[in-house]
């Protein structure tokens, strides 16, 4: 996969828990040295949160802003993607491996991905990322699944 293969139009949100604090500061630096704008939401240290603090800001802006993505980082990862999805317009969801990427982004439109940091090693987590911003939504059968998400 090619790095020019991916959309740098996006607006990539950061956030997570405690767990997630160091892939989170990795992963910021590698997207801005990729050239993407990222938003780091926080937390800014390894001590212990509150894990919907930082969630819930970030979800509100995907919610609102359709040219913005969120990737969230905590222990499991269920945390933060339960306190995300609670967002209109958001649909974040849980990977922990390429396959489940794709068909977050091509079946779901899933704009927010969350990864289960004590479960998947940060070179796995790159290349997630670059699958979750290069594959594209398919539409057509699924546009209509994914237009009933929203209560």
């Amino acid at each position: 996969m090619n790095v020019d293969q991916i959309e740098l139009k996006k607006n990539i949100l950061i956030a997570g828990d405690h767990a997630g604090f160091h892939y989170k500061k990795r992963l910021f630096h590698y997207l801005q040295h990729l050239g993407y704008k990222t938003q780091d939401f926080g937390p800014y240290s390894e001590e212990s949160v509150d894990y919907p603090d930082f969630i819930h800001p970030l979800s509100e802006v995907i919610s609102t802003e359709s040219s913005s993505i969120g990737i969230l980082l905590c222990g499991s990862g269920n945390g933060v993607a339960m306190t995300a999805n609670k967002h209109k317009n958001v649909r974040a969801a849980l990977c922990w491996n390429i396959d489940i990427v794709k068909l977050a982004r091509q079946h779901n439109d899933a704009n927010i991905i969350c990864i289960p940091a004590r479960f998947v090693q940060y070179t796995d987590i790159e290349l997630m990322i670059k699958t979750f911003l290069t594959t594209a939504f398919e539409g057509e059968r699924h546009t209509r699944r994914v237009n009933k998400i929203n209560c």
